[in-house]
């Protein structure tokens, strides 16, 4: 049970309190709904006009929304760091790639070495049910699957470093990557050979953590996304050879076709066809001369 119970001081306040809370420290995420009101009043052990005048302060401030006869859920305001403008600028501008990626490293380092001191362990117990269902997906050749457990992987760290800003500010990176904006995740892992080794460095990342070795949990970190943006970097170069390739094999035969020997190859070609169709039919003609000859012979 995520709600407790306000034993005193039960205005709309306090629940509003509670709720921000739920929503700053990740337990609430975006899309997530509430209980019903009168299940909801019940768990936080307040009157349902109360509850209302929460909500409702909730909604204006756009922190939950209401869909009549739907439900009540939390907004999409968790891990939206960034601006749609300035989301517009990044997804235009080539260097912000690299800039991501030198920003990950060092924040998810520090947010590693933070889940290594910090993890509790209901933290602990999060990180293994999700490296259970990673492993599993691993050994079955699911890269979609074993991709979902990667991000949730990733979440979880996040989560159980217990830094509020922290959280919110590489959600924000997440979201940028779950857009497409930098990479796709499923082409990384359908690169021969960094299946294994991402499984590897994400075992690597979680004993750190589970130890409680914060300086091996940040180099575990700071490794993983070196490696991710230098295969990624390789990837890309030759996708970007491969295509100039094929342009030059594709220009080759062009040039080829248009070529004076080419040409003269396929005049000589044209000028046989014709010639040994002129050859057929005159000798079709002297047949048909002889024919008629002994004919009118026989005849005669």
């Amino acid at each position: 049970m995520i709600f407790r119970a306000i034993s005193q001081n039960r205005t709309s306040d306090a629940v509003i309190d509670q709720i921000e809370r739920l929503i700053l420290e990740g337990v609430l995420r975006s899309g997530d709904q509430l209980p019903a009101e009168r299940e909801l009043a019940g768990k936080l052990d307040v009157s349902r006009p109360v509850l209302r005048t929460a909500l409702k302060e909730l909604e204006e401030r756009n922190l939950i929304r209401t869909q009549h006869g739907g439900g009540t859920f939390i907004a999409n305001v968790v891990g939206t760091v960034f601006s749609d403008e300035v989301f517009e600028l990044i997804r235009r501008h080539p260097k912000a790639h690299s800039d991501y990626f030198e920003f990950r490293r060092d924040l998810e380092g520090v947010t590693a070495e933070h889940a290594a001191r910090r993890a509790t362990d209901a933290d602990k117990l999060i990180l293994t049910r999700i490296m259970e269902v990673m492993r599993q997906h691993h050994a079955e050749g699911d890269i979609h699957k074993e991709s979902e457990a990667d991000f949730e992987f990733h979440q979880a760290i996040v989560e159980a470093s217990h830094n509020m800003l922290m959280l919110h500010t590489l959600r924000s990176c997440y979201k940028l990557l779950a857009e497409g904006l930098f990479y796709s995740r499923i082409r990384l892992y359908e690169t021969p050979g960094v299946q294994d080794a991402l499984l590897q460095q994400h075992e690597r990342l979680y004993k750190a953590v589970m130890d409680g070795n914060p300086d091996e949990a940040r180099e575990a970190a700071r490794h993983h996304m070196d490696y991710v943006e230098k295969t990624l970097a390789r990837t890309n170069q030759a996708g970007i050879w491969e295509e100039i390739s094929r342009m030059r094999l594709s220009q080759m035969a062009d040039r080829s076709d248009k070529s004076p020997k080419a040409r003269k190859s396929a005049n000589g070609r044209s000028t046989t066809k014709a010639s040994n169709k002129t050859d057929t039919q005159l000798a079709s003609a002297h047949s048909a001369r002889k024919t008629r000859n002994a004919r009118d012979e026989m005849t005669g």
